[in-house]
């Protein structure tokens, strides 16, 4: 399936199944009360690797979509006196199709009184990969395939030891408030100015044991993950990455272009290359400097730290200019062995899955 077959697949499904009650009054769902057999979370939850510990999920359609971009100071100047935020709308394409984003800021209660706009931003990023990283570990996940609804569980304690494994150290509180922002936030998407879908990061978080919201840190929660992800296992639409490089990565420019290069460069070799412009790394929402002299030596900076990751061997770039000012610049990447040695595990890992939904009558088509 071609990424633009992809993309209208997704679309098609989210037009299908949008509810008809207004936002407002959004029902709540519950998670499912007895364990769902799911062929699709298993499938989502077997890798090529020696290792499981180190291999997580991409969604490209939903990783696609910009919401992490907010630094701590764009949040500041974007609230008023009051700490409120108008919602902050960008335009961005997937693929050669215009899309735009609206994110809602959360309004989170303050020790102090009243009330604070907080926008996701690299914490959250941070949170949702270990939260995939749990949907692959048994029990953890639920998947129902026929509502297209998957839910996670997890505590604030298994977060926090997640990322303080994997270099990423949070506090709880700060966890605690990711999560809240992540539950509270809502992100909207548009497709020639309509709405195709609209909600939360972490939707319908619930709390299992315990009646105050994310007052104990051991208590397992669980939320529901957006419909994107929903979809994604349903038609095979995912692929194994190393996660483990993905989170030593210190630059949030190098995780975004590390997984442009597993969903992109598939095929990756010695003997071809891939190539992407500086242009349409301004989807990512991670380019805001005011200058773009100063972007693009970010770019370089997200570059040379893939290199020191052995993800990228060398790369080469190559500045278009219009008279004497660079307009845009083409970046050229040559992979390492051990990038091209993940590709074709995960490529491996496309062709046993498939073969297992087909054995099983459950291929994307018959989803």
């Amino acid at each position: 399936m071609s990424n633009t077959q992809k993309i209208n697949s997704t679309i098609k499904f989210f037009c299908v199944i949008k509810s008809p009650f207004p936002q407002h009054y959004k029902k709540v769902n519950k998670p499912p009360e007895k364990y769902i057999k799911s062929l699709q979370l298993d499938l989502f939850s077997q890798f090529v690797t020696n290792d499981k510990s180190e291999v997580s999920n991409t969604v490209e359609v939903w990783e696609s979509i910009p919401k992490y971009f907010f630094s701590a100071k764009q949040v500041e100047n974007l609230r008023t006196k009051t700490g409120h935020a108008d919602p902050f709308k960008m335009e961005f394409l997937y693929d050669g199709i215009s899309f735009s984003v609206k994110i809602q800021p959360a309004l989170v209660e303050q020790r102090g009184g009243g009330y604070k706009a907080c926008f996701p931003s690299v914490t959250e990023e941070l949170v949702e990969e270990a939260l995939k990283k749990f949907l692959t570990i048994q029990n953890y996940g639920i998947h129902d395939a026929n509502k297209a609804e998957t839910w996670v569980r997890f505590s604030l304690s298994m977060i926090y030891r997640e990322l303080k494994s994997r270099g990423r150290t949070r506090s709880r509180n700060e966890i605690k408030h990711a999560i809240e922002v992540m539950n509270k936030c809502n992100i909207s998407l548009f497709k020639d100015k309509k709405e195709i879908w609209s909600g939360a990061i972490l939707q319908d978080l619930v709390t299992v044991g315990r009646e105050e919201y994310l007052a104990d840190t051991d208590a397992h929660h669980i939320g529901r993950l957006p419909l994107f992800i929903s979809h994604a296992i349903n038609s095979l639409e995912y692929r194994q990455f190393n996660y483990d490089r993905l989170m030593s990565c210190n630059e949030q420019l190098s995780r975004y272009i590390y997984k442009k290069l597993i969903n992109r460069y598939r095929h990756a070799n010695l003997i071809n290359n891939y190539h992407f412009m500086f242009s349409d790394l301004k989807n990512s929402g991670l380019l805001q400097q005011k200058r773009d002299v100063d972007n693009r030596r970010k770019v370089l900076s997200a570059l040379k730290e893939l290199k020191e990751k052995n993800i990228v061997a060398r790369y080469e770039t190559d500045d278009r200019k219009e008279n004497r000012a660079i307009i845009d610049v083409k970046y050229t990447i040559f992979p390492t062995n051990q990038f091209i040695s993940e590709q074709k595990a995960a490529n491996k890992r496309v062709t046993e899955t498939e073969k297992q939904a087909n054995d099983n009558n459950q291929l994307p088509s018959a989803i």
